[in-house]
């Protein structure tokens, strides 16, 4: 479904506009719908906010986050695979500390290890993205989700 699909819905544009004010007038881009929830892709650079490649920054961002939910740090077996270790050291309450760190040693070692590596920086942010949640910024319940299933 695209943005334009609905737009016809008078009380749905009302709530998109009002939910997401910077939504351009001329996006087309799809809209998805799960439960109660609107995923909207904004079109690159509409309002020229872009200037440093923030957009494509945070693409790759999503990308490499999404690539760590079935690497080597889930379960193998089909129960577990939804299992982390990062959830392990949550267990035990390690988890800020295990995240602080990481930001601590793949930011000091870019530049350094395999040179300016770009894989370096988008672990900083995302073990800094998972401080902010087991720091208490963010729960699982602000996304649906309980703690553990």
């Amino acid at each position: 479904m695209h943005l334009s699909d609905i737009m016809n819905n008078n009380w749905v544009q009302e709530y998109l506009e009002s939910m997401y004010p910077d939504i351009p007038d001329n996006c087309n881009e799809p809209i998805v719908m799960s439960d109660s929830t609107f995923t909207i892709t904004m079109p690159e650079n509409t309002n020229h906010l872009w200037k440093y490649n923030e957009d494509k920054i945070l693409k790759d961002i999503q990308d490499y986050v999404t690539s760590t939910y079935k690497s080597h740090y889930c379960g193998h077996n089909t129960e577990y695979q939804d299992v982390q270790t990062i959830d392990l050291m949550a267990a035990k309450d390690l988890a800020a500390h295990f995240c602080q760190a990481n930001i601590l040693k793949y930011g000091s070692r870019y530049g350094d290890k395999d040179g300016r590596n770009k894989r370096d920086l988008l672990k900083v942010i995302h073990y800094a993205m998972l401080l902010l949640h087991f720091d208490g910024h963010y729960t699982r319940q602000d996304n649906g989700l309980t703690e553990f299933r």
